[in-house]
């Protein structure tokens, strides 16, 4: 058995489908918008190392306060298709069929939460997903609770374990793994074929150095300061994600 394992945020769409998600709830409910005034003073706190970004997450998540679990399914589902689905790099998608085609498992394993990840994973026909395990309740809690840590650098590694080989041998063999970011650094040495996808300045150094892939398909936001400043209208519901053809089913 072969794999193939995708990061998510900025490996098979330009954005952080955190903030994204946040920006989908928001044009639907305005009035959640208030979850700004606890996640404003918890993200200054966070820069001072008080708390850490697994208690930020929980309070980021806020804005879902009150809601019920239907409504959630609903959104995900208007999510995945209106914004995800029509964002997703085209070329970062052909490598997706690629892999369907030789029959490798595919994985999408992510820090976001588990609760769309999953949704998206089943739409474009992965085989496995890991995200962040935030505990869906009805009607959702303040500060949603997150079963297990943070689903990021080795604990990626640790949430597909069961899937592996029990003699594993690393870099796995016929293996491939895909992320934009240096905390996927355990991830793509995990495997015998890693790519990165507009790799951040200290992963780009060491895929140029390693002579790993670098796929550099176009993007909305020319510059880092143009994505930080999308975030932002995300974070408060401004965002409009450019509309076009949503790619087709596996």
């Amino acid at each position: 058995m072969s794999f193939a394992i995708f990061d998510l945020d900025q490996t098979l769409l330009p954005y952080d489908t955190q903030v994204l998600f946040c920006n989908h709830v928001l044009k639907k409910h305005p009035l959640r918008r208030t979850y700004l005034g606890l996640f404003g003073p918890a993200a200054l706190i966070r820069a001072t190392a008080l708390i850490d970004t697994r208690k930020l997450k929980r309070v980021f998540l806020s804005y879902l306060h009150g809601m019920r679990r239907t409504e959630l399914d609903a959104l995900v589902e208007s999510f995945v298709e209106h914004d995800v689905m029509p964002s997703l790099y085209p070329e970062v998608l052909a490598e997706v069929r690629r892999h369907q085609a030789a029959g490798r498992t595919l994985i999408l394993n992510s820090a976001s939460p588990a609760f769309y990840v999953k949704a998206i994973a089943d739409r474009l026909g992965f085989h496995h997903s890991f995200g962040t395990s935030v505990r869906i309740t009805d009607p959702m809690p303040r500060f949603p609770e997150i079963d297990g840590t943070n689903n990021k650098y080795e604990a990626k590694l640790k949430a597909m374990r069961h899937l592996m080989p029990t003699d594993l041998s690393l870099p796995l063999p016929g293996a491939w793994a895909y992320s934009d970011s240096k905390a996927d650094l355990p991830l793509l040495r995990f495997v015998e074929n890693p790519v990165t996808i507009h790799p951040d300045p200290f992963l780009k150094a060491i895929a140029e150095h390693e002579e790993w892939p670098i796929l550099t398909p176009p993007r909305p936001h020319p510059t880092r300061a143009a994505y930080h400043r999308d975030c932002a209208f995300q974070a408060l519901g401004l965002f409009t994600v450019p509309r076009q053809p949503a790619p087709a089913s596996a």
